[in-house]
């Protein structure tokens, strides 16, 4: 028999980039910017049966240096005509094609998590079950922005009392260091002393300045701290993480194998956030297994995802033992206006459960998406309803 026939064939015939903007109730503020609304592209990817795989780009030009506008020119102009009539079976040759385009992370990403999302379909399965499966559930982080120190104290309370979350990562990154140093011991004392706090600089910061929060900080009780300085900062970033009490976790200064293995290797970090908008399930699921071989501890962290985005995260994270053990970054969804998914995510007890039906899990409201897509043309789906 011909291997050909033993293997299942399902063919892509459109990629499409669909640019969206739903409000945020209030925008998050931090070092590297801010965000008043999510302005972010679906992808869309559909075979010749008629499967239709979805996936989220979030446009972070100030991290990135993507925008919704060059999201969408890649994906149509440039991957689109590559994949498509390709199977979706063919991963890697997939991910070898638009490797050959340099950046690009979120559209790349987008990509490859709509294809997991049709081949989970295809095959009547769910993607959190074809990555490894190994939990239903992950405790829930949340980000809390620039703000008064009563204010972000208060808002983490009334985040704990209404849906249980009591790890918290707080923004920081200002001049003077001061103003974050009173949010921090704000929040700490609003919520006591069994909530998880923990620091993101956001690259805001030189090494002297983290070094004196630090200090300033050292009775607050932190579990960790994130990109508190540039990472072309070399020297000083090395000297930061030497002098830190607490882990030192890299995060957008290590969004590739070769960079992670960069960052450990020089000391300046020596843990890993991981982040599916910037790589996919399928490069995250490599940056898992370098990390347990490097010996370093992962967290989930989060690109302000919106709903569709969270899903994909928390879909990865519960698939490892590895990215289950510390609260996952999952609920900055909660401050949008509205949803694209038919429906609601629930965080309950300081948790969220994975979907279980098969590819991602979750569906599309197409009368949604068409009221708050911003390119105003009609949906090709929009036929199928």
């Amino acid at each position: 028999m011909n291997k050909s026939t033993l293997r299942p064939r399902e063919t892509i015939v459109a990629i499409r980039a669909i640019p969206y903007a739903i409000p945020y109730g209030k925008p998050l503020r931090f070092a590297s910017g801010s965000i008043s609304v999510a302005d972010n592209v679906l992808i869309q990817i559909e075979t010749d049966n008629g499967i239709i795989g979805w996936a989220e780009a979030p446009p972070r030009p100030y991290t990135y240096g993507e925008t919704q506008e060059s999201i969408i020119a890649v994906v149509e102009k440039v991957f689109a005509p590559q994949i498509i009539g390709r199977s979706i079976f063919d991963r890697e040759g997939i991910r070898s094609l638009m490797n050959r385009t340099i950046g690009n992370p979120t559209a790349k990403s987008g990509i490859d998590m709509a294809l997991w999302d049709v081949i989970g379909k295809r095959l009547d399965i769910s993607v959190h079950q074809l990555l490894g499966g190994y939990t239903d559930s992950l405790k829930v982080s949340h980000m809390l922005g620039f703000d008064d120190p009563q204010r972000v104290g208060d808002e983490a309370v009334e985040l704990r009392e209404t849906y249980g979350i009591n790890s918290f990562k707080i923004k920081v990154g200002r001049h003077p260091i001061d103003d974050d140093v009173a949010v921090c011991r704000a929040v700490r004392e609003a919520l006591g002393e069994d909530a998880e706090l923990y620091l993101d600089g956001n690259r805001g910061w030189n090494a002297v300045e983290s070094a004196a929060a630090l200090r300033k900080l050292a009775d607050v009780g932190l579990s960790r701290v994130e990109e508190l300085n540039p990472a072309d900062e070399i020297t000083s970033r090395k000297w930061l993480v030497e002098r830190s009490p607490f882990l030192f976790v890299a995060d957008e200064s290590a969004p590739t194998q070769a960079t992670v293995t960069r960052e450990i290797l020089s000391g300046a970090a020596n843990a890993l956030s991981i982040k599916t908008a910037r790589s996919g399930f399928t490069d995250s699921v490599r940056l898992i297994g370098l990390a347990e071989g490097l010996g370093i501890e992962t967290f989930l962290g989060n690109q302000i995802d919106a709903h569709l985005g969270t899903v994909c995260s928390l879909v990865l994270g519960a698939a490892f033992d590895a990215t289950s053990r510390h609260p996952a970054e999952l609920s900055n969804w909660l401050d949008l206006e509205d949803s694209l998914l038919t429906e609601d995510l629930v965080i309950r007890n300081g948790e969220m459960k994975v979907p279980t039906g098969p590819g991602l899990g979750v569906d599309i409201d197409l009368d949604k998406l068409q009221h708050y897509r911003v390119d105003n043309q009609m949906s090709p789906l929009a036929l199928l309803t």
